[in-house]
């Protein structure tokens, strides 16, 4: 090792440029890994405050068959809902009702002086869970709540900033909703979903401006018995669209097929979301590679030169008892040195590259301990394979030849 460290040293210029391309190369593959890495948190940890097993149905109002009237109504209604929730359908867990204004209008929030434009939605005590809900303060709608009607709502972050201002705890507050009065029995944990909304996929609501009363009590304030949407809680990620499949079936069969039901799942988003991670994945490993194939290249060429240079020396080295073992290992040490110098570089430069994007963006960009072991494996490796060839060669060197050569 100390010979393959001199040689390397009397070469200053040439061992430079080839850590500088393997450094490159590591560096980039881990800023890839680590960026992919932080994407994938960031966006999953989004997407979960909606739940991740959550599945949506509702009818669809659209008539292909110009001829025939669009039947009016919502195509859901509590007598179903007591159908659904009598465990005809083995892949949903959990089911709430969503209760609304008909799109076009808003129920007026108020409070004294200050108003909300938040969104007002009757829903289930089941909801928090579907939905992923959580309570910074008071508690969330209860069945007897639904059962008795009770004017009692569950308010979001800024409708509480909206209405109250700096005010610490909402909580045994009220509100009017048009001319009802509601008393405010928790508050939601705030939900971020910025990152969603700036590519235009948060659901088009703000997760924070949100008002949810039992959604008995808002059919009665609203005069109907209609709701909206169907949102459950899948068995498990992989049967959210076997749940669709078994809540439409029970409603087709309930309704005689009278209405169409349209569906969401947030499988589908986790699964296109995957994709185009591993997609962009793919995109800069592929990237990042070639910078690690320049790089071995270059540490092939700086060995090759290497051995021709010192051609005599290896001569006269197998002339006074050196094995081919010896002078193999020889070359292929000043090929991992190179290539680990240029490694541990890399994750240096990686490392200081992620820290300075999280900076900049806000975004959690922590290079992960995997990516640094598997970082330093391929450089370790790249510089096995690209020593191997010219290390061979300098060892199958016959001593008369090498000792003749000029």
């Amino acid at each position: 090792m100390g010979q393959a460290a001199w040689a390397l040293r009397d070469n200053r210029l040439r061992t430079t440029l080839s850590i500088l391309g393997i450094t490159i190369g590591i560096a980039a593959v881990m800023a890839v890994g680590t960026i992919s890495a932080s994407g994938r948190y960031l966006i999953f940890n989004e997407l979960e405050t909606f739940g991740l097993k959550s599945v949506w149905v509702s009818r669809t109002n659209e008539e292909k068959d110009p001829s025939r009237s669009i039947r009016k109504g919502t195509g859901i209604e509590i007598v179903d809902l007591d159908a659904l929730q009598a465990g005809c359908c083995p892949a949903v867990r959990w089911i709430s009702p969503v209760v609304y204004q008909n799109k076009g209008a808003r129920l007026l929030v108020r409070t004294g002086n200050h108003f909300s434009n938040a969104q007002v939605s009757g829903v289930g005590a089941e909801y928090a869970t579907i939905n992923n809900d959580n309570l910074t303060a008071g508690h969330f709608l209860k069945p007897e709540d639904i059962d008795h009607h009770r004017p009692i709502a569950v308010i979001g972050s800024k409708v509480a900033e909206d209405l109250f201002g700096s005010s610490p705890d909402p909580i045994g507050k009220e509100l009017r909703i048009d001319d009802k009065k509601y008393t405010i029995v928790g508050l939601l944990e705030h939900k971020s979903r910025d990152f969603l909304a700036s590519i235009g996929s948060a659901g088009g609501q703000d997760a924070n401006n949100r008002i949810l009363v039992p959604y008995t009590t808002l059919q009665m304030q609203l005069g109907t018995r209609d709701i909206q949407v169907i949102q459950a809680e899948a068995t498990d990620l992989e049967q959210a669209d076997i749940a669709v499949t078994q809540i439409v079936s029970v409603l087709e069969k309930l309704h005689n097929h009278s209405y169409t039901y349209k569906s969401d799942t947030m499988a589908k988003y986790i699964s296109t979301s995957n994709r185009i991670l591993e997609g962009v994945s793919l995109i800069g490993i592929v990237a990042a590679s070639i910078s690690l194939l320049v790089g071995g290249m270059g540490i092939m060429n700086i060995v090759s030169t290497s051995v021709l240079e010192r051609t005599r020396e290896i001569g006269l080295r197998k002339a006074v008892g050196a094995s081919k073992q010896d002078i193999l290992f020889q070359f292929l040490m000043e090929s991992v040195i190179i290539s680990v110098i240029g490694g541990m570089l890399g994750l240096l430069l990686g490392a200081a590259a992620s820290l300075i994007l999280a900076w900049v963006t806000g975004f959690p960009l922590t290079p992960s301990w995997y990516m640094v072991v598997l970082a330093l494996v391929v450089s370790i490796v790249v510089g096995l394979l690209s020593g191997l060839y010219p290390a061979r060669r300098a060892a199958k060197l016959r001593p008369v030849i090498a000792l003749r050569y000029e």
